[in-house]
């Protein structure tokens, strides 16, 4: 092992002790938790404006149902539309900044605001009026995705299909934070239906975060995990390395053309 890989190991085992242990592990103090009353109803996600929604109408006779669920026209599906087997692709519904989609024959509802199982009730009652049954009203959101970046393994965008999701959850999909990641000031980005942004501090050393409003994350939410100041260190450890080594090599390199000009 050469002088330069020597020395930056000492480095990094030197500053990678000062870390103290207390700020590495998450959900500490469980019992407060344990004794605090949890709530009531599990979390749902509310339909948010720019969300895709998908919904589909289903009765006993298709034929009845038919109209309220647009579909869009492709190659593939005009190929295939006398085929009994074939499905055509849902047609998918942008909510406007006001909460709005357009629905086919009901026209304007404001979906803003709800639950999926709301905003399913709220379609099936409009739909009682032209059906001869109670229909069944499936609303999924298409675009539930968050984001998570800074300190962790695999920083990306995640899909959620399912629709509900927790800071955890959100960091185990980017592949955990790393030791260098600070758990107790972890930011939470968030846009609310009025394109406010939030910017809430999340502390992941306490258990009690289990109990916090922001623990569920919504739809666009972004994680950020900022380096502790080992990180910081060691970045400036390898800067400042690779300089004196470079400035080492550049005065070897000048003695040894002075030492043959001399000779």
């Amino acid at each position: 092992m050469n002088l330069k890989k020597l020395f930056y190991l000492v480095a990094m085992l030197f500053l990678a002790s000062c870390t103290s242990y207390k700020n590495v592990p998450y959900m500490q103090e469980i019992e407060a938790v344990n004794r605090a009353v949890q709530q009531e109803s599990p979390y749902d996600a509310r339909i948010m404006p720019k969300d895709l929604l998908t919904i589909t109408v289903n009765t006993s006779d298709p034929q009845a149902s038919a109209p309220f669920n647009l579909t869009t026209q492709t190659p593939y599906n005009v190929a295939q539309q006398n085929s009994v087997t074939s499905q055509a692709a849902l047609q998918q519904y942008l909510v406007d900044n006001s909460g709005s989609i357009d629905f086919p024959v009901i026209g304007r509802l404001k979906v803003g605001g709800l639950t999926k199982s709301e905003a399913e009730e709220l379609i099936r009652g409009k739909l009682l009026p032209y059906l001869k049954e109670t229909p069944i009203v499936t609303v999924r959101m298409t675009n539930y995705k968050i984001s998570v970046l800074g300190e962790v393994s695999k920083p990306g965008t995640f899909t959620v299909s399912n629709e509900k999701v927790n800071v955890l959850e959100a960091l185990a999909m980017a592949g955990d934070m790393t030791v260098y990641g600070v758990r107790d000031n972890v930011k939470l980005i968030r846009e609310d239906a009025f394109g406010k942004q939030q910017i809430i501090p999340l502390d992941l050393n306490r258990a009690d975060i289990v109990l916090s409003p922001y623990y569920y994350l919504q739809q666009n939410d972004i994680i950020y995990v900022t380096p502790n100041k080992t990180k910081a260190k060691n970045s400036d450890i390898g800067n400042s390395t690779t300089l004196w080594f470079s400035a080492t090599s550049i005065l070897v390199s000048i003695a040894s053309l002075i030492v043959n000009i001399v000779r």
